[in-house]
C-alpha cells in the first residue's frame, strides 16, 4: 500500500464539519433529487411549461425524484428585456418579489406561488424557487417599508455589495433591518408552501457569509422546513464548515454545462465547468458530504436543453451517451445532489433509462461513505483514469467500485483491490452497466472507451 496515496487531501476533513442537526437531517438526510428549469428554460419558464415538466417528474417520483424548482426570473414580466426597466420586476408593497402574473396566472390577485405549490404538493412533489440574494435596487430607490417593522428598504440595503453579474439587487446589511427583510421574505415563501430555496450570488463571487446566516435564520423563524441551496461555485473549501452549518447543499463549481473539457475565455474563470474537471473537484469535496450537507456538482445537462437554455442555443445535450453515463456514475459515487436539467416534456429513451436506474440512484441515496480510490504514488505523466469506491449501510451493506477514463483514447488497466480500500486477496464483481458477472481475480481489470466508465458491485 505504500505505493499508493489518497487523491484527495485532508483525509480527516470531515471531522471539521458540524454534526448535522435533526432539522438538517429532516430536510436532506440524503442528497436532494429533482428538476430545475434553468438548463432548458433560462429566465423564461411560465406556469404551463412548469406544470408540464412537473407532471413528468411526478411519474418518476418512485425513483426518488421529488423537487421541482423554478430558477431565476419568475418575477420578471419581460425576461427577454435588456434593462431592469424592460425586465419589469414585480414586487409587493413591502418590496418582496412576487411571480409575474402574465406568466404565472395562478399568482394573480396576491396569491403568489401558493396555488402552484399546492398543485405541486397534490402531485406528491416538493416545490422550489430561485432567488438572487439581496434586495431589489428599485425597491431601495422607492424606500418601501419592510413588513411588520418600522424599517424601510434603505435601512437594509448594502450598496457596497451588489451582485457583480446580476444588476437587479443590492446586498443586505448585517443589521436588524437586513434580518427583518429576510425574515419577511422567508415568512412569505413559507406561506406559499415553498420547500426548496436556491440562493444565488452568495457562495462565491462574492462569498457572503452574513447573508447566508441571515437567510438560514429567517428560514428557521418561518417555521417551515426549506432546503437551502447556495450558488454559484466554486465554494472555497476553507468555508466548508460554515456553509454546512447553515445550508443543506452548496455548489462546488461554476455553472456546469454539456461540455467535456471547455476552452475558457479570458475573464470567465471556470465558466462553463466541464465534466473532465469534475472528477478531481468532487474528490476534493468527498470528505464533506453527509446527512444534511451535500457538496453540489450542479445540474445534469442531459436530453433536450430548450427552448431557451440558460447558456447557448436550444439543443440536444452535447454530451455523448457514454459521457452521460459517466457523469451519472460520478455524481452518484460522489453523493452529489441529482438535479435534472432536461426539458422533461421531450425526454428521450436513453435519458429515461438513466434516471430510472435504481441501482445507480441507490448508490447516491444509500451510501454512507464514498470517495476517490488510492492512486499510484508517482507516475511519469498524469494518470488518464480515476477510480472511486462507495459503501452502503444497513443490514446488507454493499460495496461499489467505479473507474473512469479521462482520456480521449481507449484504455485498459489492472487496478489492485487495495486501491479501493479493500483487504488483499481475490474478488468477484458484478458489472452493473453491462449486466454481467466477472470471475474472481487478484486485480480489477477494466477496458474503457474514451470518456467511459465502469461500475461494479463486489460479490
Amino acid at each position: 500500500m505504500s505505493q499508493y496515496r489518497f487523491l484527495l487531501p485532508g483525509l480527516f476533513a470531515a471531522l471539521l464539519l458540524p454534526a448535522a442537526s435533526s432539522h438538517a437531517r429532516t430536510l436532506a438526510a440524503t442528497p436532494p433529487m429533482g428538476w430545475n428549469s434553468w438548463d432548458a428554460y433560462g429566465l423564461t419558464i411560465n406556469e404551463a411549461q412548469f406544470k408540464a415538466n412537473a407532471r413528468v417528474l411526478a411519474t418518476l417520483r418512485r425513483y426518488g425524484w421529488k423537487y421541482v424548482v423554478i430558477d431565476e426570473g419568475w418575477y420578471m414580466a419581460n425576461p427577454s428585456g435588456k434593462t431592469l426597466a424592460e425586465k419589469n420586476y414585480q414586487w409587493n408593497r413591502n418590496g418582496l418579489l412576487i411571480p409575474a402574473p402574465d406568466r404565472f396566472p395562478s399568482a394573480a390577485n396576491g396569491a403568489g406561488f401558493k396555488p402552484l405549490a399546492d398543485w405541486v404538493h397534490a402531485h406528491g412533489l416538493k416545490f422550489g424557487i430561485h432567488i438572487v440574494r439581496g434586495i431589489p435596487r428599485q425597491v431601495v430607490e422607492a424606500n418601501l417599508p419592510i413588513a411588520g417593522t418600522s424599517f424601510h428598504a434603505a435601512d437594509a440595503a448594502d450598496k457596497t455589495s451588489p451582485c457583480p453579474w446580476d444588476p437587479g439587487n443590492w446586498g443586505v446589511k448585517d443589521n436588524a433591518a437586513g434580518q427583518a427583510y429576510y425574515d419577511s421574505m422567508m415568512k412569505l415563501y413559507a406561506s406559499w408552501g415553498v420547500d426548496f430555496i436556491k440562493v444565488d450570488c452568495i457562495a462565491n463571487n462574492p462569498y457572503r457569509p452574513t447573508e447566508i446566516r441571515q437567510i438560514a435564520e429567517a428560514i428557521r423563524k418561518s417555521g417551515r422546513p426549506m432546503v437551502l441551496s447556495l450558488s454559484p461555485g466554486p465554494t472555497a473549501r476553507a468555508h466548508a464548515a460554515e456553509v454546512a452549518k447553515y445550508a443543506q447543499m452548496w455548489r462546488i463549481s461554476n455553472d456546469h454545462w454539456d461540455v467535456w473539457n471547455p476552452v475558457h475565455k479570458p475573464g470567465q474563470g471556470e465558466f462553463p465547468f466541464g465534466l473532465k474537471d469534475a472528477f478531481d473537484r468532487l474528490g476534493e469535496w468527498a470528505p464533506y458530504a453527509g446527512p444534511g450537507h451535500w457538496p453540489d456538482a450542479d445540474m445534469l445537462p442531459w436530453g433536450w436543453l430548450g427552448p431557451h437554455p440558460g447558456w447557448g442555443s436550444a439543443r440536444q445535450s452535447r454530451e455523448t451517451q457514454t459521457e452521460q453515463r459517466t457523469e451519472f456514475t460520478l455524481w452518484a459515487m460522489a453523493r452529489s445532489p441529482l438535479i435534472l436539467g432536461a426539458n422533461l416534456t421531450r425526454l428521450d429513451d436513453f435519458t429515461r433509462s438513466l434516471i430510472t436506474n435504481r441501482t445507480v440512484i441507490g448508490i447516491d441515496q444509500k451510501s454512507v461513505a464514498s470517495g476517490p480510490a488510492l492512486m499510484p504514488l508517482s507516475t511519469a505523466t498524469p494518470l488518464p483514469w480515476r477510480a472511486w469506491y462507495a459503501r452502503t449501510g444497513g443490514y446488507h451493506p454493499k460495496t461499489y467500485l467505479a473507474v473512469f477514463n479521462l482520456s480521449d483514447s481507449s484504455g485498459q488497466w489492472d487496478i489492485p483491490w487495495m486501491a479501493f480500500h479493500l483487504p488483499g486477496g481475490s474478488y468477484a464483481v458484478y458489472d452493473i452497466w453491462n449486466h454481467k458477472r466477472v470471475p474472481k481475480a487478484k486485480m480489477l481489470h477494466v477496458e474503457l472507451p474514451p470518456h467511459g466508465c465502469a461500475l461494479f458491485r463486489i460479490k
